[in-house]
Formats: structure tokens, sequence, C-alpha cells
């Protein structure tokens, strides 16, 4: 499912570097030209990656600045063709080919390892022109005025791929997930900055997978806390950060559905999934109580009339199967202006269900970092315990 869906599954990056000082419009579309898709569908190559546009995952060219560029944002998206060969495939004609060797030379029991080898590539090389390449498309959206991009995937293959090309396109630039500690310090709120940086485990000079692992923390008392506010607050909210929605505007936010909780056993990492509406999240709590710590879960967020829903993945704060209201279409107008006022409508409700989620996280760090917190920690202790017995 793509950016243009009511349903989609978000990584969220920070884009570092420096900006070249050309003209920005004429650079990109170079770089964009220069790493965009190669078709492999008439040759034997196994793999190819790159940009593709996003309204057409065919067109490749980005010569028309419109098809990309809209206002502050630049969209493509990634596409990677590969060609799959089934082992039972590749095994039985590497077979044939060692039958037929030792036919014709029966002094040798066994095929020679460096005859064996070229065997191995002769079938790949055959068969890979046989099997038509299986295309991955997955979009991107670069917010040139964050310095932030929005990447319709959370697989860590899809990630590491976008990351490489990302950078190899784009000279000077990189990107960095937005982890937890990068996401609380962008929403935490200038007087509570100090303090944020006195608890967590890590500065902000770290390397990211240091500040990943080490602040694991957050992710599981953020949602330990929502699922306390859940079943003992009226889930009422107010907007603070800053998007479309107005500030003070009310909204609703809790955890339902989907949790799934994770803890460390003899054979590795162990998860349990609690699935179903929740009352009182009593098998959440008994396996809290147990020694597990919430690693994902859902989370819906409620504004007048409209509804967000989103898993959240506690180790990079990424959104997964992010479900916005929909957009509507006006069948109406002339395509071009639909696909405009589509693009930009469907912008508007994601990066208002992110503005809601930012205001829940920074409203978690005001109490997290408070004077009151350790009567709260109490409190939701106390909680647990009752639930556990």
């Amino acid at each position: 499912m793509g950016l243009l869906s009511n349903t989609v599954s978000l990584t969220v990056f920070d884009v570092v570097g420096e900006m070249p000082q050309q003209e920005l419009i004429p650079w990109i579309e170079a770089q964009l030209q220069q790493n965009a898709f190669s078709s492999i569908e008439n040759s034997s190559e196994e793999l190819s990656l790159g940009w593709v546009e996003l309204d057409d995952f065919q067109a490749r060219d980005f010569t028309s600045p419109g098809a990309w560029w809209r206002e502050n944002y630049v969209t493509f998206s990634l596409r990677r063709d590969q060609r799959r060969l089934p082992a039972a495939l590749v095994k039985g004609e590497l077979k044939r080919e060692q039958e037929k060797f030792l036919q014709q030379n029966p002094t040798f029991q066994r095929v020679p390892k460096d005859k064996n080898d070229e065997f191995k590539e002769l079938v790949r090389t055959r068969l890979l022109v046989k099997v038509l390449p299986a295309p991955t498309v997955l979009d991107l959206l670069w917010d040139t005025h964050k310095d932030q991009v929005l990447f319709a995937s959370t697989s860590k293959r899809a990630i590491d791929d976008v990351v490489d090309l990302f950078s190899k396109s784009f000279p000077g630039l990189r990107l960095v997930v937005r982890h937890p500690a990068a996401r609380a310090r962008a929403v935490v709120g200038e007087e509570y900055v100090s303090l944020l940086e006195q608890t967590l485990s890590t500065d902000v000079e770290a390397p990211v997978t240091q500040q990943i692992e080490q602040n694991a923390w957050l992710g599981h008392e953020f949602l330990l806390w929502l699922m306390y506010q859940t079943t003992n607050s009226d889930s009422a909210y107010r907007v603070e950060c800053s998007g479309p929605a107005a500030k003070g505007e009310p909204f609703r936010a809790w955890l339902d559905e989907r949790m799934v909780l994770a803890g460390s056993g003899n054979e590795g990492v162990q998860k349990v999934t609690v699935s179903g509406p929740q009352d009182n999240f009593e098998e959440v709590c008994v396996a809290l109580g147990r020694g597990k710590q919430m690693s994902e879960a859902t989370i819906y967020l409620d504004k007048y009339e409209y509804q967000w829903r989103l898993t959240l993945k506690g180790e990079l704060f990424q959104f997964g199967s992010f479900k916005c209201p929909a957009v509507k279409i006006d069948k109406s107008a002339a395509m071009e202006d639909e696909q405009q006022a589509v693009f930009y409508e469907r912008m508007h409700v994601l990066e208002e269900g992110m503005q809601l989620f930012d205001t829940l996280l920074h409203t978690f760090l005001r109490q997290r970092l408070g004077s009151g917190w350790d009567a709260t920690s109490r409190l939701i202790q106390d909680w647990l315990a009752r639930h556990q017995r």
C-alpha cells in the first residue's frame, strides 16, 4: 500500500547534511535521472534498484517536475525488481549437469569443486533468463521544509535499500531514522529539553544504533503509560504540537485490539500477542508481571468525526498499518486537478495524524520528566499489581 492509500506503513527519516547551493529542482531532477530504475526484464541480471515516479512505476525519466515536485514536497518511489529462483528447480538442474559430467568422465567418482561451481553459475544464468523479475514499489515523500522523509515501509531490507540509494543519489545528504529518542527531542518542548537529555541513556552525538538500543525504555514506558491512561482516564487530550490541526483542539487517544509483548528467554526473544477488544488488559498485565515489556500496540486517535489508527512499533516508532480518514475524490474534476487535490488532502490527513501522535508523546514526556512522575509511576505499578493477582 502506497502513500496515497488510506492505509500505509511508515518509517520516518530526518534528512541530515548540507543541501546544495544551486537551484534545488534542477539538482534533484538530475540526481533522480542518474539513479532512475533500469529494467532487467530482457536480461539475466538478478536485481535492479532505482527511482520511479510516484504515480507511475513505469515512468522513470523525471523530465517533468510537475510529476514529482509539489510545493515543498518531492515525491518518488523506490522500485526493486528481483528474480527469485525456486531452490528445488536449481537443485534439479544442477543434478542433471552433474550426472551428465560423470557420464562423460567415467574416471571421476564425483564432480570436482571448481567444475561444480561452474555448473552452479551456468544453471543460475540459464534459469534467470526464463524467470520474470518480481517488482516491489515503495513510495517516498521528501518534505524539503522539514528536512524529513516519509517512507512507505517498515521492512528492514527496504530501509537499508532506501538509505543506501538516497545517499548515493543525493551526495552530501543521508537519511537517519527518527527513532524514539530523536522523536522525543523533536516534540518535548524547550522547557523540558535539558531534563530529557539528563534522562536519556545516550547523548545526541552517540551512534544511532546505540541511541536506539539504550533508549528502548522510551517505547516500553510510553505504551505502558498509554495503556494505564486508557483504563484510568477519559482519554481526552488537546493538540499541542504544530501541524494542520489548530492548537488546543480536543482529541481522544487510547490503546485497543492488539498488543505485542517481548522478553528474553532460554531460546532468545519470546513474544506474546494479545488480540481482540480489551476491557482491563488483564492478559497484558499478566505478561508484564512475567517480565515481558510492551513492544507494539494499536493506537486509536479520534478528533471530532475523524479517526486514525496505527500499530506503533516501539523500537523505532514506526507506524504499522497507519489508517487515516478516507480522502474523497471529486469525480467531476479534471484528472490532473483530481490527482493534485487527492495528494494534498492525503498529506493533510497523514500529517494531522502524526501531529496527534506527537502531542500524545509530548504529553507523556511532560509527565515522565515532571516532578510528579514518581507518584504516577506508583499508581501504574499498583494498578498492574491488582491485575496480576
